[in-house]
């Protein structure tokens, strides 16, 4: 078993390896699949412990101080339980796996993983007013990415793993697979390649597989044919685009803003955002949970156009200032009810003021929807996806994809936001290099930069030793002490210098030689060329030293990597 193991981990340091990445992307599916399942059921289930029901989302029903004191105690609780955790482990959601992913190489950490799941189910389940799909993103990307660890596995099939749960994480929440591979290319792996889209196709089936066949197949909304009633329709569907291009600015606004509270205590900022949400509540109770009750309800024409208005402000105000105040949960579902909010308040106002000429407003709630899904992640591909996959209906992509321009034109150019994960990577100061070089280093193994022809060296050189580097010269000679390495040199320079200064009674002290010498750290071998040209950055050395772990846990030397090696592989693959 131990030896069919490594036969697949080395199949994974190619990236090109189809069959090898396919096991890898059904795997990570079903993973993934499972652990939204779960989360799912959490969040029903503790909802269901203060009496709210309808899968937790019935919070409409509870009387007046509830709607108040649920979330304001809830957010409280959250807080005290976040104060105990340290400011690196209360990290969770999309901008956690995309950060993990350009910085740590795709590992992801269990204990953020534990925080996302458990402090995301009792947010939801208190009434936060936010979404599941972004922690569903991160407990997807992570399950696979602790899998992957668990295994062994080459950093760079870690990135394809997150990939793939990613994929799974959001087919499995919204039954949309197609949707879940844009979404993962498009915003958290930011790169289109042939052979990427295969396993993360393959997780997506399996999620949504999985989904279908033991969350019961429920249909997640009940969406009627619509189309277009005529071209004479076009500036509307632009004016909602741009509409929600300006809701979604501002609530990418006011979550930048609630970020500058960082410095604050997080009880306070918890709590502050807990009594804002059932402040809000008060006004327009279905502003708590993620509001896809409410969702479905203006899906079917179901609510006046003042109860829409109302849900979109107070939606856009406590969700964009809980999710700045750090607490673990998500944009997509809450941004969908607000483009379907804005879209059913203007169709229900074209409808008065234009009969003759407007669509049925259901045309408008879809659309809106779509709107601002892709501008607050900034992936039109996704939403439009989405939008198609939940309606069935390929006559929507039409006048969605004006409306998604408009959006993404106007929170973009117009107010000048990024995504809603974007602005906060900006404000914490990470950059996320997606040019085509980095993204290359970041795919290939280590191995692809290996020179192997490289022997174990003591800094004292006896006789013995010497002849036996006389006789048969390696390309390198790595230089220890007491099992430290100290540096590299050339084998052909370390022979010739063994020529002219053998060792006599005393072993020779290498440390003498003036010979060339490159400074070297170590790196493990599951370490993709990115990572090697990383350490080399931070220590400031010239080479890299790829280990192997051995029995027992020794390190077992596999070769080295050069930073002009990385560098020529890097300008000949781009070339």
């Amino acid at each position: 078993m131990q030896g069919l193991l490594s036969k697949y981990r080395q199949s994974l340091t190619h990236y090109e390896s189809i069959p090898s990445y396919a096991v890898l992307g059904i795997v990570g599916g079903l993973a993934s699949g499972l652990g939204i399942l779960g989360f799912e059921w959490a969040i029903i289930r503790l909802a269901q412990l203060w009496g709210v029901g309808s899968a937790g989302e019935n919070f409409e029903a509870l009387p007046p101080w509830a709607l108040f004191v649920l979330p304001a105690a809830g957010a409280a609780l959250l807080g005290l339980g976040f104060s105990l955790l340290k400011t690196e482990d209360r990290e969770v959601g999309i901008v956690h796996v995309i950060s993990r992913m350009h910085s740590h190489y795709g590992m992801l950490p269990w204990r953020n993983a534990l925080v996302q799941f458990f402090g995301g189910a009792f947010a939801l389940a208190t009434g936060q007013s936010g979404g599941r799909e972004g922690p569903g993103v991160h407990l997807g990307g992570a399950i696979n990415s602790l899998l992957g660890q668990k295994l062994g596995l080459p950093n760079n099939s870690l990135r394809v793993l997150i990939a793939c749960g990613t994929a799974g994480g959001i087919a499995a929440a919204f039954h949309t697979p197609l949707a879940g591979v844009i979404f993962a290319m498009e915003v958290i792996v930011a790169e289109y390649t042939a052979f990427g889209f295969i396993p993360v196709m393959l997780a997506a089936v399996s999620a949504t597989a999985i989904s279908r066949s033991l969350g019961g197949g429920a249909v997640l909304f009940s969406i009627p044919a619509v189309e277009l009633n005529s071209m004479l329709e076009i500036p509307l569907i632009i004016t909602l685009g741009l509409c929600c291009g300006v809701g979604v600015a501002a609530f990418i606004k006011i979550s930048k803003l609630a970020t500058h509270l960082a410095h604050w205590p997080i009880v306070v900022r918890f709590t502050l955002a807990g009594m804002l949400t059932g402040s809000l509540a008060l006004l327009a109770p279905q502003v708590l949970g993620i509001g896809y009750d409410t969702l479905n309800l203006a899906l079917q024409g179901k609510l006046a156009l003042g109860v829409l208005f109302t849900i979109a402000g107070c939606k856009i105000v406590a969700t964009s200032f809980s999710l700045g105040v750090g607490m673990p949960i998500g944009v997509i579902g809450p941004n969908l009810l607000i483009g379907a909010c804005i879209g059913g308040t203007l169709g229900a106002t074209w409808q008065v003021l234009m009969p003759g000429l407007a669509s049925d407003p259901i045309l408008y709630v879809v659309v809106g929807m779509a709107a601002a899904m892709s501008a607050v992640l900034n992936a039109p591909l996704a939403a439009i996806l989405a939008i198609v996959e939940l309606t069935h209906n390929v006559n929507i992509g039409m006048p969605a994809l004006l409306a998604i321009i408009a959006a993404n034109f106007t929170n973009g150019e117009l107010f000048h936001q990024r995504s809603a994960h974007q602005a906060v990577l900006l404000q914490l100061k990470r950059l996320v290099p997606d040019d085509p070089v980095n993204q290359l280093l970041h795919r290939t193994d280590v191995t692809a930069g290996l020179e192997v022809d490289v022997v174990d060296v003591p800094v004292l050189l006896d006789q013995e030793r010497a002849d036996s580097l006389s006789s048969s010269v390696p390309g390198w000679c790595l230089i220890e002490r007491n099992g430290d390495s100290l540096y590299l040199v050339a084998g052909q320079d370390l022979a010739a210098w063994l020529a002219d200064n053998p060792p006599g009674e005393e072993p020779s002290d290498l440390t003498e030689a003036g010979i060339r010498r490159w400074t070297v750290a170590p790196v493990p071998a599951t370490a993709t060329l990115h990572q090697a040209l990383d350490t080399m950055r931070a220590e400031t050395t010239e080479a890299v030293c790829v280990y192997q772990r051995g029995s027992g846990g020794t390190q077992v030397l596999q070769g080295i990597v050069r930073r002009e090696t990385v560098e020529k592989f890097s300008l000949a693959s781009v070339v």
